[in-house]
């Protein structure tokens, strides 16, 4: 379960083309591999998200890149953060993951959400719909994946999807997770209390409360032992051996981006710098810690701005095992 995930959410890296791009990520999953993550996520977009940088940045299909990343690592469960339900067959989505989790001798991890990105639904040709269709599709999806990947027939004839005693063999070699991605309260959690393993919760830092509580909620109506849930939190990272040197490394990703941040003022810049627990190992590590509270297990945690430098990776999971336990 995820009580410590490190994600790679960006492929553009100063000065690194196609020809040397996997070296540069797999060197970012061998660092979490050694250093205490216990799961390496990376993204399931096919263009990069507006938040990250632009559509045209580099992006790796993700199933591709997890089946590799197994053979570049030994501890590491494998997972994407999270797979887009309505980018694939749900029956075939099974066994994609089931494939990862035998390449990888039982490491793989699905993560899941309804999707949300249209530019890239609309460019591919991809269904888009409406916000209730695509809960309504992954709730479909979630009946099949979980019956194939729990070594069952799967059978459905839904509004979306149908599928006729759809075999996975074969089988997985562990019994995969399911986490879901999202902070929704009236759909997302619910589902997490219906069909998952894990949440994975995206919100501000003054809501935790208010997300764990919705999902005990759901948990409590539908009969669900809440403590069987593992419930990570996303927040992102620039971690340095100095205040100034992490202080750097955010301003030339910011410069990257086209933002014009050095000049500002501390106040121009904080709605920016604020996205990250950034920092010093000392600052970084009272960050993650003062968010743990009971119910919270841990974080899932991307560094867009430095992950890509030598050690930095490795520095983040040293600072935070302890902290995380």
């Amino acid at each position: 379960m995820t009580r410590l995930g490190y994600q790679i959410p960006n492929f553009t890296y100063p000065g690194v083309g196609p020809d040397r791009l996997f070296d540069v990520v797999a060197q970012q999953a061998r660092e979490a591999d050694r250093s205490g993550f216990d799961t390496v996520l990376v993204m399931d977009h096919f263009y990069q998200l507006p938040m990250l940088g632009n559509p045209d940045d580099f992006m790796l299909e993700c199933y591709s890149l997890l089946s590799a990343l197994a053979r570049e690592t030994s501890n590491v469960k494998l997972s994407s953060l999270v797979t887009g339900n309505t980018y694939r067959n749900p029956a075939v989505l099974a066994k994609t993951v089931t494939t990862l989790d035998i390449v990888s001798n039982g490491r793989a991890q699905l993560g899941i959400g309804a999707g949300w990105f249209e530019l890239e639904h609309d460019a591919f040709g991809i269904e888009f719909g409406t916000f209730t269709d695509r809960f309504e599709k992954l709730e479909e999806a979630l009946q099949i994946i979980i019956s194939m990947l729990r070594g069952e027939r799967a059978s459905l004839d839904g509004s979306w999807y149908t599928a006729r005693d759809a075999m996975n063999e074969p089988p997985p070699v562990s019994r995969i997770p399911v986490m879901i991605g999202g902070g929704g309260e009236r759909k997302t959690l619910r589902m997490v209390a219906q069909y998952a393993d894990e949440s994975n919760i995206i919100c501000p830092d003054d809501q935790i409360d208010r997300k764990l509580e919705a999902l005990a909620a759901h948990c409590e109506a539908l009969g669900r032992d809440r403590s069987e849930i593992t419930v990570s939190k996303q927040k992102s990272a620039c971690i340095a051996p100095t205040r100034e040197q992490a202080e750097e490394e955010l301003l030339a990703y910011f410069d990257r981006r086209g933002l014009a941040l050095r000049d500002a003022s501390d106040e121009e810049r904080a709605p920016w710098f604020a996205n990250f627990a950034w920092g010093d190992p000392d600052t970084v590590g009272e960050t993650y810690a003062s968010l743990l509270r009971p119910g919270l297990d841990g974080f899932t945690i991307n560094m867009p701005a430095n992950g890509h430098l030598e050690g930095r990776v490795e520095l983040l999971g040293q600072t935070l095992t302890p902290i995380i336990g």
